[in-house]
């Protein structure tokens, strides 16, 4: 079983939890560590000879547009995450098509390759935004894998969606939902991100190898900024301080163990089977 393997190429500045004090009119002020911290994954995934979705951030790709190549010159897919993590269901349908035309057009300059992936910062795909499905289809975008169908999070979910299978909308756009693993009635999360550093690896090797086990792939994704234990640490609520930090130090021993134990490739790669 060959699974999706993917990351949200972000600083650790661009984050929503910090949002409140690393608000955009600043982030030219904050140090970049996102191309270090990339780096690293790109050896980790040179090590176990697997490619991976990099879902980049327009305004990263612009900062640092030879980040962009060294990722596609090593093999990787080139997908867009918009160009300034702005939340898909506050804004409207002009802006968010604005925002995704930006970073898919400088992306594309960069690899000079069609970008067909995308994922909404903070999964923000959901009953409130489905609009945007037809303005991915509208610019090319063959899958999307923004949906996260959970209820444990207060940005996102997907209500009426009670399973993390892959399918196609009714215009024909791809959707790979991020994994969740069924608890009766409860779709617990369990994709990667903050859950990945929460959860003891034993664990979470055991349910995604059931979920393998029953036939079914998994999405799994990370952001640069989850290897960084050194990345600044600034003062935010409680809860969103808990979610951001934690694990940081305990994040690059994982991900090894989940590369040798499991097989990935990048989401484009799924188009064929589903």
């Amino acid at each position: 079983m060959i699974n999706g393997l993917s990351f949200d190429v972000e600083d650790w500045f661009q984050v929503e939890n910090l949002r409140s004090i690393c608000l955009f009119e600043k982030w030219n002020d904050y140090e970049l560590r996102v191309e270090k911290n990339t780096d690293l994954i790109l050896d980790l995934l040179a090590e176990y000879d697997t490619k991976a979705t990099f879902f980049i951030l327009g305004w990263i790709a612009k900062k640092r547009p030879n980040l962009v190549k060294k990722i596609y010159e090593q093999g990787h897919e080139i997908a867009s995450h918009g160009y300034n993590h702005s939340i898909v269901y506050n804004l409207s349908p002009s802006e968010f098509e604005d925002d995704l035309v930006r970073s898919k057009d400088i992306l594309e300059k960069l690899t000079n390759n069609s970008v067909i992936g995308y994922r909404a910062p903070n999964f923000s795909i959901t009953r409130k935004s489905l609009w945007s499905i037809d303005v991915l289809v509208k610019h090319g975008f063959k899958y999307d894998s923004s949906i996260f169908p959970t209820s444990f999070h207060d940005r996102y979910g997907f209500e009426g969606i009670k399973s993390a299978d892959f399918f196609k909308f009714k215009n024909g756009l791809q959707e790979f939902p991020l994994t969740i693993f069924k608890f009766g009635k409860i779709n617990f999360p369990l994709s990667g991100g903050a859950y990945f550093r929460f959860i003891p690896y034993v664990i979470f090797k055991l349910m995604l190898s059931k979920i393998n086990k029953n036939g079914q792939k998994f999405i799994f994704y990370l952001h640069p900024w989850e290897l960084d234990k050194d990345q600044p640490r600034v003062k935010i609520k409680k809860k969103y301080y808990i979610r951001h930090y934690t694990n940081l130090g305990k994040t690059e021993s994982k991900f090894k163990l989940l590369l040798e134990d499991f097989k990935f490739q990048p989401l484009k790669s799924l188009l064929k089977d589903s």
